[in-house]
């Protein structure tokens, strides 16, 4: 098939590690695959955003910032519909981002097929977390973006309950989770007894995670667990002195930044892997890393995280309002070496049958383009 794909992504974050992952895995099942996107993507490092995207928020601060983005979907919508012309795909998919209304533009107005991937509400986490100025016009305008497409494909059925709740057909929505490219993550290997114990976490790191209560229960547990932190963000200044303050600098090790290719080397060695807290509509990334890997995984007991985890089964799953809960749960991972390994075993085989991966999820979309090929179109 012939595949547009548009997006508007600015930065190489986890955001733009699923688009390349997805466009991959879709032309190596031998898909043609058109990427439509900003310039300044390609320019911009991993982790970081590009210098004219990072010089617009500095000078349009604000609802000013808002209305550039509203104004950026001209072009968008320019070159979008361009290269549907030329490349005559047989639909286009589209990763939602707020006042994004390319893809929607073109499915009104020339009777596209648009899938639309949905990996938040965006109006709701912007105005709650960055300072959302219009936050009656986006909302309206995501909306309107949600229910203009044939399909939407958002990564959890939490998330899928929220576009319900905001005029969605269901008929029209398809779960797909995020996933992971299992190649990169060779079976481990057999446990060395009496080895230290590994704990892991992958992201970008906040506050809200709560890795200061793993460095806590570090500090009055055994002597021979580690903990390693693979990303950077805003809360890791505070954990390192935290650590230190503790007396255990020497036992948790913060890597930094980490290209995507060299994740699983590091999350294959962790013994125990971290899920601290999760967005109640989310689909971590991390937790299809730690069960390719076949770590035995702690995270919170919570409606989107039991729809590919189970407790008991492939992970510990623990009370996120309980303050000691993740801790009692990793305190009993470090002490059973036999259930990290049954937990780890089942997680990496839950992954296979399931085929939470981005080969999977290809699949998965395709499969929903060929099954609208017979419908009506707008």
């Amino acid at each position: 098939m012939r595949i547009l794909y548009s997006h508007r992504i600015q930065s190489h974050d986890g955001q733009g590690v699923h688009i390349e992952e997805l466009v991959r895995a879709l032309r190596a099942a031998g898909h043609e695959v058109l990427v439509v996107g900003p310039s300044f993507y390609d320019q911009a490092g991993f982790g970081g955003e590009s210098r004219v995207v990072a010089l617009v928020r500095r000078l349009l601060p604000g609802a000013l910032g808002e209305l550039a983005e509203l104004a950026y979907n001209i072009p968008a919508y320019r070159r979008l519909k361009t290269a549907w012309r030329g490349f005559k795909p047989d639909f286009v998919y589209e990763r939602c981002n707020l006042y994004f209304l390319a893809g929607s533009w073109l499915a009104r107005r020339h009777g596209v097929r648009l899938l639309l991937e949905v990996n938040s509400p965006l109006a709701d986490e912007r105005e709650k977390h960055g300072g959302l100025r219009l936050a009656g016009l986006a909302r309206r305008l995501e909306r309107w973006t949600w229910r203009s497409a044939y399909r939407v494909l958002p990564v959890t059925h939490v998330l899928a309950d929220i576009l319900v709740a905001n005029g969605v057909d269901p008929a029209r929505i398809g779960v797909i989770p995020n996933g992971i490219d299992l190649a990169r993550f060779p079976p481990r290997p057999a446990p060395v007894p009496g080895a230290a114990v590994t704990l892991g976490f992958v992201g970008f790191v906040r506050a809200w995670h709560g890795l200061d209560r793993v460095i806590e229960g570090m500090a009055g547990g055994p002597a021979t667990t580690r903990l390693v932190v693979v990303g950077e963000g805003p809360a890791v200044p505070d954990l390192a002195a935290l650590a230190a303050r503790l007396g255990i600098a020497g036992r948790v090790v913060f890597t930094g930044l980490v290209q995507p290719a060299f994740v699983p080397a590091h999350v294959t060695g962790f013994d125990i892997a971290l899920q601290p807290s999760a967005t109640p509509y989310a689909s971590p990334l991390k937790i299809f890393d730690y069960m390719a890997a076949g770590c035995a995984i702690a995270a919170p007991d919570q409606p989107n995280i039991r729809e590919i985890l189970a407790d008991g089964h492939t992970a510990l799953l623990f009370d996120p309002a309980s303050p000691g809960a993740m801790w009692q749960a990793v305190e009993r991972l470090i002490a059973d070496a036999s259930l990290r390994a049954s937990l780890g075993d089942a997680a990496r085989a839950e992954l296979v049958a399931k085929s939470y991966t981005w080969a999977g999820n290809a699949a998965r979309v395709v499969a929903c383009a060929g099954e609208w090929r017979k419908g009506p179109v707008l």
